[in-house]
């Protein structure tokens, strides 16, 4: 009843920020039944109530609680909970999506989305068959950050293993999506480690003055 409840009031909001406003008002009203759904674990059962946990787990997307949301996925692909038919899509696809959405739209306004949410998403659904585009999306989010937080960090040993983990999920998007628009950025990735090994090869060259001997 509240979900048919919440759904009409929903309907009735037009504005995106009012609707993630609400959505955020809704869900604690259902973190009981969420939670003993989890504690029995036999499935979300039939009918319109079958419809709280994954309508939960989309409206954590929405919100921005993500932690939350991925708390929920392996119930959801475990006991393959069917999304309403409202969304159009399967679970994995959902939250693949949604998130890797959210981490690229964070990035065009120049802020960072937490890396380890996008790792954790491509380690629950990267098993699962979906189609190439949608992957795409996560891996190029995924490689994006990679590359966010490289760029961000000294020349080292370190920020060189972001940049090589950068490139590759950058270049499985290509991969997967040809139009997934990438090139760019493979392009920095590897103009950043061309940098690196010269600026390495460069240190190697120098002489060791510390014998003494005249330059």
């Amino acid at each position: 009843m509240r979900l048919t409840h919440d759904l009409r009031r929903l309907h009735e909001i037009k504005g995106v920020d009012l609707k993630i406003a609400a959505k955020r008002e809704m869900l604690p009203e259902y973190a009981d039944w969420v939670k003993g759904l989890l504690d029995v674990d036999a499935g979300v059962g039939t009918g319109v109530s079958a419809e709280v946990l994954p309508t939960v787990m989309v409206w954590l997307i929405d919100v921005g609680a993500f932690d939350g949301a991925l708390e929920l996925v392996p119930f959801v692909l475990r006991h393959n909970v069917q999304m309403p038919a409202r969304y159009n899509r399967d679970a994995a696809t959902i939250v693949v999506e949604e998130i890797a959405e959210a981490a690229l739209k964070a990035h065009n306004a120049g802020a960072h989305f937490d890396l380890g949410v996008l790792l954790r998403v491509a380690e629950l659904t990267d098993a699962i068959d979906m189609h190439d585009q949608a992957r795409a999306k996560l891996r190029k989010a995924t490689g994006a950050q990679q590359l966010f937080i490289a760029e961000d960090m000294e020349a080292n040993a370190e920020s060189r293993a972001m940049l090589e983990a950068a490139l590759a999920s950058l270049k499985a998007a290509q991969a997967l999506n040809d139009r997934i628009g990438v090139k760019d950025k493979i392009k920095r990735a590897e103009k950043m480690l061309a940098a690196q090994d010269a600026a390495a090869a460069a240190t190697t060259k120098q002489p060791n003055h510390e014998d003494g001997s005249a330059a």
